[in-house]
C-alpha cells in the first residue's frame, strides 16, 4: 500500500511538477523583468528563498536611511546594485548618520555602483570621499549636497578616481573653492551637470577654468554664488554653446545684460534660465533672449529683476511658444499693459506655473487676459501680495480658474511647485 502511495506521488510530481523544478533562474529573471511596480517585485521575492535571491540580485536601486551596520550584508544580497541613496532626512537626521567608515564599506562592497546620493550626511568628511574615489571608478553620478564637512580635498579625490563622472551636485558645501573646478576640468571631461548652489567661494575665474575641460555641460547651478558675474557666465556660454540647457543664477547680483546677450547669441537650446535677483538685467537683453530661445525656453524665473518692464514680458509671452513656467514676482514695473494685445499674436499659452506675487501694478483685468490664454494649461498661480488681485475681487469680476489650478492668494511657500523655487 505504501509503495502504491509513493508511486502515485511520483506520478503526480511528473504530471504537475513544482514550479521551481520547471523554470531556470534566467526564466525567473525574465518573469521579474515583466513586473512593472516595485510592489509587485517585492511580492515576487516573498514566494520562496530562491525567488528572493533572484529578485535581490536583479535589484538596481536601494534607499537606506539607517542601519549602517547592515551595509556589508546588503552588499552581499544586492550584488548588482547600480544606485544607492544614503540621504538623511532634513528634519530628522540620524546625526551623524552615515560616517566615513560606512562610506568605505560602500566603496569596497558595492563595486557596480553608478549613482551615489549622500544628501545631508553630516558625518561624512573628505576621508569618505577619498574612499569613493579609490573604490568606485565607474561612478557616474554623485550628489553630496549639504555635507558641510566636505572640502576641495575630498571631492577632488573622488573626481580624480571617478573620471566618468557625469553629474556632480554639491549644493550647500560652502568650503568648496575654485581649486575643485580645476580638478574637474582636468579629470572629468564628460561632466554634464554641476550643482554649486550656495558655494560662495566660486568665482568667474573658477568657471572659466572649469569649461576649459568640461565642454559638455547641460546644467550649471550657481544659485547664490555671489562672486559669479558676467565674465564667468560669458565664458560658460561660449564653451558650452551647443550643450547648455539649464542655467541657474539666482541672486548672482553681478550678472547683468552682457551675460544674457551672450546666452542669446550662443545658447539657442536653453530650456531653463533662473535669473531671479539679478537686478542689473534689463529689457535690452531680454528681447534678444526671447528671439533666440523662442523654440526652446520652458522655464524662466526673473523675480526681483527690478529693471524688467512690460516690454520684456510681452516679448517673452509672444515669442516663447513652449514656455511652461514663468516667475516675475516683485517686478514692480510690470503692469496690465504687458498682456494687452497678446491675443493678436497667440491664441493660447502653454504656461502651467505662473508666479506674479508682489507685482503691485497688475490687476484683475490683466489676470483675466492671462486666464483666457492659459485656461487649458494653468496648474498653479501665485498672486500673493498683489494689492489689486484678491479672491473676492476675482469672484466679483467673474474670473474662472481651471478646475485643476491651485491659486495661492495669501498662502505660504509650502505649496509652491519645485519648478518655481
Amino acid at each position: 500500500m505504501a509503495a502504491s502511495s509513493s508511486s502515485l506521488e511520483e506520478e503526480d510530481a511528473r504530471i504537475n511538477p513544482c514550479i521551481n523544478e520547471a523554470v531556470t533562474d534566467d526564466e525567473l529573471r525574465a518573469i521579474l523583468s515583466r513586473l512593472e511596480t516595485e510592489q509587485d517585485k517585492d511580492a515576487f521575492g516573498l514566494v520562496c528563498k530562491r525567488w528572493l535571491r533572484v529578485q535581490s540580485t536583479e535589484r538596481k536601486k536601494l534607499c537606506v536611511r539607517a542601519a549602517p551596520h547592515k551595509l556589508r550584508e546588503m552588499a552581499a544580497r544586492f550584488s548588482n546594485l547600480l544606485e544607492l541613496d544614503l540621504s538623511q532626512s532634513v528634519s530628522r537626521s540620524f546625526y551623524p548618520g552615515f560616517t566615513d567608515s560606512d562610506l568605505a564599506v560602500v566603496a569596497s562592497a558595492f563595486t557596480c555602483l553608478r549613482v551615489l546620493t549622500l544628501h545631508y550626511c553630516k558625518g561624512i568628511s573628505d576621508a569618505g570621499l577619498v574612499a569613493v574615489g579609490k573604490g568606485l571608478p565607474n561612478l557616474q553620478s554623485l550628489d553630496a549636497s549639504y555635507c558641510p564637512k566636505l572640502t576641495d580635498k575630498g571631492i577632488s579625490a573622488a573626481a580624480e578616481g571617478c573620471k566618468d563622472l557625469q553629474k556632480l551636485h554639491l549644493s550647500g558645501c560652502r568650503l568648496i573653492t575654485d581649486r575643485l573646478l580645476l580638478v574637474l576640468s582636468n579629470s572629468c571631461h564628460n561632466l554634464e551637470e554641476l550643482g554649486l548652489q550656495g558655494c560662495k567661494n566660486i568665482t568667474d575665474a573658477g568657471l572659466t577654468t572649469l569649461v576649459d575641460g568640461c565642454r559638455r555641460m547641460k546644467l550649471l547651478d550657481v544659485n547664490k554664488c555671489h562672486k559669479v558675474g558676467d565674465n564667468g557666465i560669458i565664458n560658460v556660454a561660449k564653451a558650452c554653446s551647443s550643450s547648455l540647457k539649464s542655467l541657474k543664477l539666482l541672486d548672482c547680483n553681478k550678472v547683468g545684460d552682457q551675460s544674457i546677450f551672450t546666452l542669446a547669441r550662443y545658447c539657442n537650446n536653453l530650456e531653463t534660465l533662473i535669473i531671479g535677483g539679478c537686478r542689473s538685467i534689463s529689457d535690452k537683453s531680454i528681447e534678444s533672449l526671447a528671439a533666440a530661445c523662442k523654440d526652446s525656453l520652458k522655464i524662466l524665473r526673473m523675480d526681483w529683476c527690478l529693471n524688467i518692464t512690460d516690454a520684456s514680458l510681452t516679448w517673452i509671452l509672444t515669442e516663447c511658444t513652449y514656455l511652461e513656467a514663468l516667475g516675475i514676482g516683485c517686478c514692480e514695473k510690470v503692469t496690465d499693459a504687458a498682456f494687452q494685445g497678446l491675443s493678436n499674436h497667440r491664441s493660447e499659452l502653454a504656461i502651467k506655473y505662473l508666479k506674479l506675487s508682489n507685482c503691485s501694478k497688475i490687476t484683475v483685468y490683466g489676470l483675466g487676459i492671462l486666464l483666457t490664454l492659459c485656461n487649458k494649461s494653468l496648474h498653479y498661480l501665485d498672486v500673493r501680495s498683489c494689492p489689486y488681485i484678491t479672491k473676492a475681487g476675482c469672484e466679483q469680476a467673474g474670473l474662472q480658474f481651471p478646475s485643476s489650478c491651485k491659486v495661492n492668494f495669501d498662502g505660504s511657500l509650502v505649496m509652491e511647485p519645485e519648478v518655481l523655487l
